[in-house]
């Protein structure tokens, strides 16, 4: 699949016989995006899906800085950190450990913009239909989890519980005290949990954020941390912020995959999707769609990949622009800014590109 520029309708089911044909293609059209399939086909050619014969697919997980609670792509550089740091838990937390999935039959990429893809191409997986996709998605998101009940064993999701206990309840001592950064702190609570509340087993009283501020109140005590530790069945705050609580937990212990477009559902429960396609450039950002090793997806470890360095793929001089935004933030090749509404900046190609296409900036004339 292909996007043009202009925002006309995606060209969808092209077949290419040879690498000739889809180069010449390329280079005529010079499109927007390029997607291609996850699934395998019988004939993969035809036009209508019921006709292709369906025989698999590959398992992908989407993970999308801007599905992030309380994270805006405003602030690139550090929602990219953020994702970076979602994506290498995932597998090192969940898919490698608890669904013994491969590391050989694993591929890792940057996106492109605003997040990475995990794609798993295991062939005794590849039969999975949306029913089973689904399953492994709701476990990693903690649907149906009774997580009060997991910390006494020795599960992952009790090992993740007892951490998420402990970072939840040192945020809401910092919002408890008025610390600096209280407000980006409720944001992100309140993010996670208007994110929980939409899980039709989630039943909360509230999800606004004086209740969570009702909460950090209760939870400033340690008699009720003490008892709750002790016995976490213990609605230590209360009718309706104990349920709070434990949802905040659980997403501060899960990771979040992204959606397909504008609906509710994962990419990774879709058996017929298209995926970006490596080595392409994304026409949101002008960066390359890039692979790199599990090894350097850990943003702690010496040599972690850079996408905002080595996904660039323009290298020319200056170019002057007019920012159009407020209140970005944006860091390519080395060089960051933190511009105004209206300035005017010299900046190298790469930049001008990645703020131009996010529709940040403008060719100044």
């Amino acid at each position: 699949m292909f996007i043009p520029w202009g925002g006309a309708p995606p060209d969808r089911h092209r077949a290419f016989s040879d690498k000739n044909s889809l180069h010449s293609y390329l280079r005529s059209r010079a499109p927007h995006s390029c997607f291609h399939s996850t699934a395998y086909y019988q004939d993969p050619s035809q036009g209508k899906m019921a006709e292709k014969g369906w025989l698999g697919a590959d398992l992908i997980f989407d993970l999308d800085g801007d599905h992030l609670p309380g994270v805006s792509d405003n602030d690139f550089p550090a929602m990219i950190e953020v994702i970076q740091g979602q994506a290498w838990r995932l597998w090192n937390e969940f898919l490698e450990p608890e669904f013994g999935f491969n590391e050989k039959h694993a591929q890792f990429t940057f996106s492109g913009h605003r997040g990475f893809h995990i794609h798993v191409r295991d062939p005794s997986m590849m039969h999975l239909d949306s029913n089973a996709r689904r399953e492994i998605v709701n476990y990693i998101r903690g649907e149906g989890i009774d997580i009060q009940s997991t910390i006494s064993d020795d599960s992952g999701w009790g090992k993740r519980a007892m951490n998420g206990i402990d970072s939840t309840l040192e945020k809401l001592s910092m919002i408890s005290a008025g610390a600096h950064g209280k407000g980006a702190i409720l944001n992100e609570l309140h993010g996670i949990l208007t994110t929980r509340a939409k899980s039709p087993r989630v039943n909360l009283k509230s999800t606004s954020k004086a209740s969570i501020e009702e909460l950090a109140m209760l939870a400033d005590s340690e008699d009720r941390i003490s008892r709750m530790k002790n016995d976490p069945g213990l609605a230590v705050f209360g009718k309706k912020c104990t349920p709070i609580f434990w949802e905040l937990v659980k997403g501060d212990s899960s990771v979040v995959i992204g959606t397909a477009g504008e609906t509710d559902e994962v990419v990774t429960v879709d058996t017929k999707r298209v995926i970006r396609w490596i080595g392409s450039l994304h026409g949101k950002s002008g960066l390359r769609v890039t692979e790199l090793p599990l090894e350097r997806l850990d943003p702690d470890s010496r040599n972690s990949f850079d996408p905002l360095t080595e996904a660039v793929a323009f290298n020319g001089g200056t170019t002057r622009v007019r920012i159009l935004a407020e209140d970005v933030t944006a860091e390519i090749s080395g060089e960051r800014v933190e511009p105004a509404l209206g300035d005017e900046l010299d900046v190298k190609e790469s930049m001008a590109m990645f703020l131009c296409l996010k529709g940040w900036a403008e060719l100044s004339k």
